[in-house]
């Protein structure tokens, strides 16, 4: 999938991130080898056997720098401590193509590269509760990693 294609919304990325959203609603009770669409299947692959896998971890480019982009958020109890990620995990896109994405953190957080996304791992990635909201039309790239299981 590239931009520049005209899809529902006319944005692919607000497009794909729409889809994350739905089938990882469908998976969790909560109002190629690698890509976005394997990703999907592989999390709405065996949801009879329970595979276990609740979330596809996303990076977003941003437009004219084509840069990953790195959120910063806070908990409301602990306001000292700013997280940072490139990671997210989609909550919610509406049709004007603002999101909901909450940050996934790597909870060895010391070890990761917190300036390059490539150097990290992404397997223990986990929510962090903290979301931030983001206009999807400011990106031009996703990059959708392997489904993992983040919530638990």
């Amino acid at each position: 999938m590239g931009c520049g294609k005209e899809f529902d919304t006319g944005n692919c990325v607000c497009d794909i991130l729409k889809e994350i959203a739905d089938a990882q609603n469908d998976v969790i009770e909560n109002c190629c080898d690698s890509s976005c669409e394997q990703s999907i299947n592989d999390l709405l692959g065996e949801r009879d056997q329970g595979n276990g896998l609740d979330t596809v971890p996303v990076i977003l480019y941003c437009k004219g720098n084509c840069k990953p982009f790195k959120g910063f958020g806070a908990h409301p109890n602990d306001i000292g401590d700013i997280v940072a990620s490139f990671f997210f995990r989609v909550k919610k896109v509406k049709d004007d193509c603002c999101a909901v994405l909450e940050l996934l953190r790597d909870p060895r957080d010391d070890k990761a590269n917190p300036d390059d996304p490539v150097e990290q791992d992404t397997k223990p990635l986990r929510a962090t509760g903290i979301c931030i909201t983001v206009d999807l039309n400011c990106f031009c790239h996703v990059t959708c990693l392997p489904a993992i299981n983040a919530l638990n």
